[in-house]
């Protein structure tokens, strides 16, 4: 018999990362492809089609390399906020938006005046913030002419979906992060739709991660006739992919932008909701169908690389830096940042003795903190968690892992290379019927260590 394939793309920040994966759960080959930001003063924008082109090439190159099979499902997970604005035709009207892009702090605030911050927030799960697609959007009626033919919006795996060939849906937790999504009815809230200015049938109606949305067209003819679908928002996705969906799981995912997921298994009410955000953390439906979840995000990889960058060390040859930096004690002999996830952050405490590697902890304490004092507002709402796991590829760094161990406590590790492409290819497993649902996935080896690693 021929073996049956999945086929996961995880459409990151910086990758565009693909896994093909077996029935039982192995990674077979992988793919990758940069993210093609366009530098710009804000941040970053990318052209919708070439996002398409490199993903397409991560996906080839994931399946040039796989065991011979044929591919019966087709999974796509991604950022949030980030998204293509289409025209009636369906092609997109203006370039994508980085979700870290600093545009719409003004349309932010302007929304938070008119409907109330917390209001806002008991609706849709977030802080008014620039981050959330109604703040984009808005800056971009204000300022580009080409967005008034806009009539669809479409997130970036459900843009993908749609580009190799599937349908128009908007899956539930990428829905969750774009601020028009009434949390608690799960359908497009009319208040925010109405103060963005947005046309009617915006958004398609929301579904869960792992509905069938069509079957590959030929733009990825290696996949002909697999069944697509969107595998949701990278963070819950990559928790699928790592095993750490059940009742007690907190998900670490170490990437660009770093993310506690914590499934809960009740909806929250607004006072939770309230206590959440004002604590850092957010709320919204799983990539698990009927699965609330909080989540808590920041910028811990970019704001590491900015460390590395002001060493003059490149991101992929530390070695010697990560060395320096686990011979510091902890505290780092008095050397501490501060504002580090900030868009300016500041180094304080240099003594004479100072090298890289004091540095370069301080950096990577300052994140943990971070994460820990999130942690405590997710703690607050859902209790302690039963297990911690971590996966990404900042979580390889020795000392993000041995600080991360000191600061957060034991954690413990899935074998997997690409959780969010392996939890993307098992969503579209379910699609395909290859499994029955979330409970019938296949299970991950997890990692052996002793002593501190």
């Amino acid at each position: 018999m021929t073996e049956e394939l999945l086929l996961g793309l995880d459409l990151g920040t910086t990758f565009a990362k693909a896994a093909v994966v077996t029935a039982d759960g192995r990674e077979r080959s992988h793919g990758r492809a940069p993210t093609p930001w366009r530098r710009v003063a804000t941040g970053a924008e990318m052209d919708p089609d070439s996002l398409v082109r490199e993903a397409v090439a991560a996906a080839r190159q994931a399946l040039d390399a796989a065991p011979g099979g044929r591919v019966v499902g087709v999974g796509v997970c991604s950022m949030a906020e980030t998204g293509a604005l289409l025209d009636a035709a369906g092609e997109p009207v203006v370039p994508m938006i980085g979700w870290h892009d600093t545009r719409g702090g003004s349309e932010a605030e302007e929304v938070g005046a008119a409907m109330g911050s917390e209001r806002f927030s008991e609706r849709t799960g977030l802080p008014v913030s620039r981050l959330c697609t109604l703040s984009k959007y808005r800056w971009l009626r204000a300022n580009v002419p080409a967005a008034a033919r806009g009539v669809r919006w479409l997130n970036v795996a459900e843009w993908v979906v749609k580009a190799l060939g599937g349908a128009e849906v908007a899956e539930l937790s990428l829905s969750s992060r774009t601020g028009f999504l009434d949390l608690d009815r799960r359908t497009w809230w009319e208040g925010a739709l109405e103060i963005a200015g947005a046309p009617s049938n915006f958004f398609p109606e929301p579904v869960s991660a792992g509905e069938p949305a069509g079957r590959i067209a030929e733009v990825l003819p290696e996949a002909a006739d697999a069944v697509l679908t969107v595998a949701g928002h990278d963070h819950p996705c990559a928790s699928v992919g790592a095993a750490a969906i059940r009742r007690g799981d907190l998900f670490d995912s170490c990437g660009t932008a770093e993310a506690f997921v914590r499934p809960v298994d009740r909806r929250l009410g607004a006072g939770d909701v309230r206590r959440a955000v004002a604590g850092g953390a957010t709320v919204g439906w799983n990539a698990v169908p009927d699965q609330q979840a909080l989540m808590a995000g920041f910028v811990s990889g970019l704001a590491l690389r900015r460390f590395l960058s002001l060493l003059g060390v490149d991101e992929h040859e530390r070695e010697a830096l990560e060395a320096a930096a686990l011979a510091v004690p902890p505290g780092a002999e008095g050397v501490t940042v501060t504002g580090v996830t900030d868009d300016r952050a500041t180094l304080e405490g240099i003594p004479a003795s100072a090298g890289p590697g004091h540095v370069w902890r301080a950096a990577v304490e300052a994140v943990a903190r971070h994460g820990a004092d999130v942690l405590a507002t997710i703690r607050s709402v859902a209790g302690d968690p039963a297990r911690l796991v971590v996966t990404g590829g900042w979580a390889r760094s020795p000392t993000v892992r041995a600080v991360k161990r000191a600061v957060l406590g034991p954690f413990e590790e899935p074998v997997v290379r690409e959780a969010g492409a392996r939890g993307a290819a098992l969503i579209a497993g379910i699609a395909a019927g290859v499994f029955k649902g979330f409970d019938d996935l296949p299970p991950v080896e997890w990692r052996e260590r002793t002593g501190d690693d």
